[in-house]
């Protein structure tokens, strides 16, 4: 009877499993589909689009051609990797000082990063956009870049997974003549290469979707960023209301993201587990 419910308690679970993955899949499946297939085909009553060769020639031309994509690809490339190198600079040596060092106010310091998880990042939108107005950096790298160069998330993050990390090796290398810094950087950072890579999925994802940020500081189309640019797309040019090219240029600003983390998905789990502790 035991035997018989487990049984029937893993079959609903799968299904439950099952179900929601076709349900997260399909709108995924749908528009790589709707990007191989002609315009005046993706709606004609299917519930799954019949690509073409003809359809992703067009859709895809069409993509590449009616706007630069590439160069908002690379804008958000450039973007994501120069955030993601300073993030982690900062974070690295912070996430150590919290999890080893004995200081004064380091437990008030520990609640300020645990409280900075809680403010939207909506709130200072207006100071920060002030102040780079005034200083004239709208339409650059540096707006894009500049106000995410401190992530509390990273900060919490290593922490987390320097607090597990054998204090007798730390008093060996200061022994040694390690400084602080030389810790954090030639012995923790090798350590925390699991935690490095989950947070950069993280911040990858966060910074190449996000589109908010760059509509207010970004006006200049060759600053755009991949998501901006798709949703400059969709109102200008051949983009408005072609769903084809749409879905295609789609595809192809989403393709490296599924990538990076199909390739880096047993370090992002092992990443997260270990900070538990």
């Amino acid at each position: 009877m035991i035997l018989g419910q487990s049984s029937s308690s893993r079959i609903v679970s799968h299904a439950v499993l099952v179900t929601g993955a076709i349900i997260m899949v399909f709108p995924f499946l749908w528009m790589i589909l709707a990007s191989l297939t002609p315009q005046s085909e993706i709606f004609d009553g299917s519930l799954l689009p019949t690509p073409t060769l003809h359809g992703a020639i067009d859709n895809y031309g069409t993509a590449l051609s009616a706007i630069p994509l590439l160069r908002f690809m690379a804008n958000g490339f450039v973007v994501c990797l120069a955030i993601l190198v300073l993030q982690i600079a900062i974070a690295i040596p912070c996430g150590y000082a919290l999890a080893k060092l004995s200081f004064p106010g380091r437990p008030i310091l520990l609640v300020g990063v645990l409280l900075g998880l809680l403010v939207p990042v909506q709130i200072p939108t207006i100071p920060i956009y002030i102040a780079l107005a005034k200083s004239g950096l709208l339409d650059s790298y540096a707006a894009l870049v500049l106000p995410w160069i401190i992530s509390v998330f990273a900060i919490f993050l290593f922490r987390q997974f320097f607090v597990t990390f054998p204090d007798e090796v730390l008093d060996a290398a200061r022994l040694d003549g390690f400084s602080e810094l030389s810790i954090a950087w030639r012995i923790m950072l090798p350590a925390a290469w699991p935690a490095v890579v989950s947070f950069s999925i993280f911040s990858i994802v966060a910074h190449w979707n996000d589109l908010y940020w760059p509509m207010v500081v970004i006006t200049n189309p060759d600053m755009m960023t991949a998501s901006l640019g798709i949703a400059y797309f969709r109102q200008a040019g051949e983009g408005a209301g072609n769903v084809g090219a749409l879905m295609a240029g789609g595809v192809l600003v989403t393709a490296p993201l599924v990538s990076f983390f199909l390739l880096m998905q047993k370090h992002f789990i092992r990443g997260l587990v270990l900070g538990r502790h």
